[in-house]
């Protein structure tokens, strides 16, 4: 059999050089198209809900324990740290919060002697530090904004904080609730679905003997949709 040879053996090393070249792209970009599809489809399944518990009705509102669980499957959430974001339906105001605070105080200039902690219609909060002192804590609160995720770490994946809501309802009823939430973690790419009045909570004292009731709950569920485009 009569073996036919390049004219040139540089001809043939270029050849073979190409056709590595060739697979070395295709491999590539099938690599590429892999990590970019596991990027988007990354926690598809998963997360970030809001709770909010409303445990006690004042004269003018109420008071509720906010719970932030972060229910996605591999992304945590990074300093610095969520903010959560909402619109008050009505002119509401925060007349205190424990283990969290608004980064903004809004214009209060028509409220005489007790100050409310927000006036604004649109308040973002964040997480207190850990060096916050006792007596503004709450249970799982000022961790820093800092959560990891449900799947890897669901003790640490829990945020919580306190919120004295004033200019509201005072029963189940009269009671309007928050809209147009957003949350950042700590950049944007989530999108927010509206409050849904969910089955009340439920909690079980220190001891485990007693259980009591949150008088009204509801939900905000929160998905990561990716980072906006250019």
């Amino acid at each position: 059999m009569k073996i036919h040879k390049p004219s040139n053996p540089m001809d043939f090393f270029h050849s073979k050089l190409t056709n590595f070249n060739v697979l070395f792209l295709l491999l590539l970009l099938s690599f590429t198209s892999t990590q970019t599809e596991a990027y988007h489809s990354k926690d598809r399944s998963g997360n970030i809900t809001v709770k909010w518990d409303v445990i006690q009705w004042t004269p003018d509102g109420y008071v509720a324990v906010v719970s932030i669980y972060n229910f996605q499957h591999h992304r945590q959430i990074q300093k610095p740290g969520w903010t959560l974001g909402w619109t008050w339906p009505r002119r509401e105001v925060i007349w205190s919060m424990i283990g969290a605070q608004t980064t903004e105080q809004g214009d209060c200039s028509k409220f005489k002697g007790n100050i409310p902690h927000s006036c604004k219609i649109d308040p973002q909060v964040v997480d207190l530090l850990p060096t916050t002192p006792y007596n503004m804590q709450v249970a799982n609160c000022c961790k820093g904004g800092v959560l990891d995720s449900w799947d890897h770490d669901p003790a640490n994946a829990l945020s919580a904080f306190q919120i004295s809501v004033g200019a509201e309802g005072t029963t189940n009823t009269t009671v309007r609730l928050p809209q147009s939430f957003t949350i950042m973690a700590p950049g944007p790419g989530y999108k927010c679905g509206p409050a849904k009045s969910a089955k009340p909570s439920r909690f079980i004292s220190a001891d485990g003997r007693r259980f009591t009731q949150a008088l009204m709950t509801w939900n905000v569920i929160c998905t990561f949709r990716g980072p906006p485009s250019n």
